[in-house]
């Protein structure tokens, strides 16, 4: 995959992640956490343990074991997974971080576990090895990781010296990561957010990420900025670029019904990115206020891309007639096949 990758003289990044609580009981009924918050979303997630302090360091000294296993397989960088409610994004989030100890409570405990991985990582694979972290602009939760914040934490990780920064945010039980801001009125939001524009409709972290920047840049610090999610006409991209909020544009979904979709958007060829609506249907599946719905219809989409890619790694082209219901019935027949399939191998 790594030599793929590089065909072209293009760079391949593996990203690192842990997903601490928002772990499915299919792969563990003992997830582990900073503390023993339960996510308040369907039942397949177990109630989560508080890490020891052996715990908090072996998980860190995993993230520095991988990466240094990416390089050596031949990838050309590393991204450190510190958004959308995953365990490093549970140790900045005051919601699922109720540590007393070196390891919670102010914003710095808090991030101690994130700017030590950063540290650790960056002195396993050297300084001329890219290593990047995603984090959270917010988590659009009441109570947890601000806007405010996560400007603070982007000047620490620039003081790391990290090479990209890309701006994402929400978590499993706020779907703000597929576009769904939710419906807490109590929120923080950027003043401009709601301006009439293509751009900001499309992109859902640009104005976010512009505030992470005026904060970089009033500590004197830069750090080239990545913005992931919702772009999908080129005069957007374009336009973000120019207008010094984003230095780099990252396409996730549009890759699996087009592949070849960013050379297209590069040459002209194409002006925009057609995506298909994926909600499993009208009334309660698409409008309803219970976060239990709206996270299995999230899934739903999430599966229907799945299988898309899966169905390339085939040989296969994209099926873009398949019911975002038919796919979520299939992703979890295959995943609960391969999660007993495993059990049955301890």
């Amino acid at each position: 995959m790594a030599d793929a990758g590089k065909v072209n003289g293009t760079h391949i990044w593996t990203q690192i992640s842990h997903p601490g609580r928002q772990c499915s009981r299919l792969v563990s009924l003992k997830p582990h956490s900073p503390s023993d918050v339960q996510l308040k979303i369907l039942s397949n997630f177990a109630p989560p343990k508080a890490m020891t302090e052996s715990e908090i360091q072996t998980a860190i000294q995993h993230y520095v074991d991988t990466a240094e296993l990416s390089i050596e397989a031949g990838f050309t960088g590393v991204q450190i997974h510190a958004a959308h409610g995953y365990l490093i994004s549970q140790f900045l989030s005051p919601v699922t971080n109720k540590r007393t100890d070196t390891w919670g409570g102010s914003l710095e405990n808090r991030a101690k576990f994130l700017l030590e991985t950063v540290r650790q990582v960056r002195k396993a694979v050297g300084k001329e090895t890219p290593v990047s972290v995603k984090l959270n602009s917010a988590d659009f939760q009441k109570g947890g990781f601000t806007l405010e914040e996560s400007a603070q934490v982007a000047v620490w990780l620039a003081e790391q010296g990290i090479d990209l920064l890309e701006i994402s945010g929400g978590t499993y039980e706020q779907l703000s990561l597929f576009g769904r801001k939710g419906d807490d009125s109590t929120l923080e939001k950027p003043k401009s957010e709601q301006r009439e524009s293509t751009r900001l409709r499309e992109a859902y972290f640009l104005e976010y990420a512009s505030i992470i920047q005026k904060a970089l840049e009033e500590s004197n610090h830069k750090v080239p900025l990545l913005v992931t999610g919702g772009f999908r006409s080129r005069t957007s991209m374009n336009t973000a670029i120019q207008d010094s909020n984003v230095d780099m544009i990252g396409l996730a979904r549009p890759l699996l019904i087009d592949p070849d979709c960013a050379n297209k958007l590069l040459d002209g060829s194409i002006d925009d990115i057609v995506i298909r609506s994926l909600d499993m249907g009208k009334g309660i599946w698409a409008t309803s206020k219970y976060n239990d719905v709206r996270a299995l219809n999230a899934q739903a989409e999430v599966s229907w891309y799945y299988r898309q890619m899966l169905r390339m790694a085939e040989g296969n082209s994209p099926d873009m007639s398949m019911s975002p219901l038919r796919a979520l019935v299939s992703h979890l027949i295959r995943e609960y096949k391969i999660g007993i399939g495993r059990r049955l191998m301890m």
